[in-house]
């Protein structure tokens, strides 16, 4: 049997039929369903083995970037998502989605409200490919993985910073260079500045993932911007098998 996986859609995401594409590919069933159906039904979320995020500009962000989106998954779907998270399924928010589980308290989950993604450091939308290092064995989506990620980010509040603290096997992503030596906070390197070149980090459980990149948008060899000139590697397509097979092992 496929685990079927619940792709949240709120008013503005855009990324929840690409997101739905790497599911299928990794050996899932996914369904794109809207905030306010699963609103209706809250229940619904119990029959899923897997929920998504998905990137886009959910509310126009209005009032910051995943703000009000973290305010429908806290005041509507607190209890339903907490849950689901103890039960050990996983769980990835992906860039907008990413900004709601840390805006929503949900990640890193045990900074008491104290994390935030905020602004570029540069002060402007970073639109381009940047290199990934899954770092953590913690993590359900990125165990195993050695291999560098590349894909595309698209945003312009994806600075991750906090007062509180984490395990260092909370760090499940890092910006890296292409040779796979670290960032060191280098402009480029690290897009928008977060604090120790964090690109995704999980739940303490590591059932639970955001990260800004974008791993959907580079699911199949020629959607790399370089792939005319042989190269192909760096497919974000692992990290959803990842997650599809421990949904399938619960």
């Amino acid at each position: 049997m496929k685990p079927k996986a619940l792709v949240l859609q709120a008013h503005g995401s855009n990324r929840d039929f690409d997101v739905m594409d790497a599911l299928t590919l990794a050996g899932a069933d996914p369904i794109g369903i809207p905030l306010n159906e699963l609103r209706m039904n809250k229940t619904l979320l119990a029959d899923f083995q897997l929920l998504v995020i998905p990137g886009g500009f959910s509310y126009a962000d209005a009032l910051g970037a995943g703000k009000l989106l973290a305010l429908d998954l806290a005041s509507y779907f607190e209890e339903q998502i907490s849950a689901f998270v103890e039960s050990g399924k996983p769980v990835i928010g992906i860039c907008n989605g990413f900004q709601a589980l840390v805006k929503s308290g949900i990640l890193p989950g045990n900074t008491d409200g104290q994390s935030t993604l905020t602004f570029n450091a540069q002060g402007h939308f970073e639109c381009r490919w940047v290199n990934l290092k899954p770092v953590s064995q913690t993590c359900v989506w990125t165990k195993g993985l050695d291999e560098i990620i590349t894909c595309p980010i698209a945003h312009g509040e994806g600075n991750f910073q906090t007062l509180g603290s984490f395990a260092s096997e909370q760090i499940a992503i890092s910006y890296v260079h292409s040779d796979g030596s670290p960032a060191n906070g280098e402009y480029l390197i690290n897009p928008n500045g977060s604090i120790l070149d964090i690109a995704g980090i999980c739940n303490p459980r590591g059932n639970v993932l955001g990260l800004m990149p974008h791993p959907e948008n580079h699911i199949y060899s020629w959607q790399h911007p370089r792939h005319t000139r042989g190269e192909t590697s760096g497919s974000g397509l692992r990290l959803f098998e990842n997650g599809v097979n421990h949904a399938k092992n619960l």
